[in-house]
Order: C-alpha cells, then sequence, then structure tokens
C-alpha cells in the first residue's frame, strides 16, 4: 500500500489575527531572521498577498521577491508588512 501525504501549508491554519500574532511571536522567540522572514511571507500568503501588499504600500511583486528563500527586505518592509498584517514590532 502507498502512503499519499502532501505538504504542510501553515497559511491554511492561520485564519484569524490572534493566530498570526501568536504565529509570528513564537517564530520572534524561537527562530532567527530567516525564519521570521519566512513566517511573514506565511502570515501575508494567509492573509493575500495583494491586501498586504496594497497595506504597507508595496508592490505584490516587490513584496513577494522580499519575502522570497533569497529575499533581503530591509527593515522599512518589514516593519510595514508587520503592521499591514495588524501586529507591531517590540522590544522588552
Amino acid at each position: 500500500m502507498v502512503l499519499k501525504t502532501r505538504s504542510l501549508d501553515i497559511a491554511e491554519y492561520l485564519n484569524t489575527p490572534e493566530d498570526i500574532r501568536d504565529f509570528l511571536q513564537e517564530v520572534l522567540d524561537t527562530g532567527d531572521e530567516s525564519d521570521f522572514i519566512h513566517a511573514l511571507n506565511t502570515a501575508a500568503r494567509a492573509r493575500g498577498m495583494t491586501e498586504i501588499a496594497r497595506k504597507a504600500g508595496v508592490t505584490r511583486a516587490s513584496l513577494y521577491k522580499s519575502l522570497s528563500e533569497d529575499g533581503n527586505p530591509g527593515f522599512v518592509t518589514i516593519s510595514k508588512v508587520t503592521k499591514a498584517l495588524g501586529c507591531r514590532i517590540s522590544v522588552s
């Protein structure tokens, strides 16, 4: 018998603003910078890249490129995307 599997896409489970905040906070607490950028990509896909790009004031293509595996977004972009997701970055 062949076992069929499919890839897990966490974006499918980020249904509420609270889910997104908790997800991003967990990645900040346990991951590194590249993990956080990947998490922003996942959260943006969950909310809709077009909507997040519009709210962040960037093009959709630019957002995809910035948050891609090879992307290297600056702090301004990270801050704008975080705010567009309804979150904020804080230091404690």
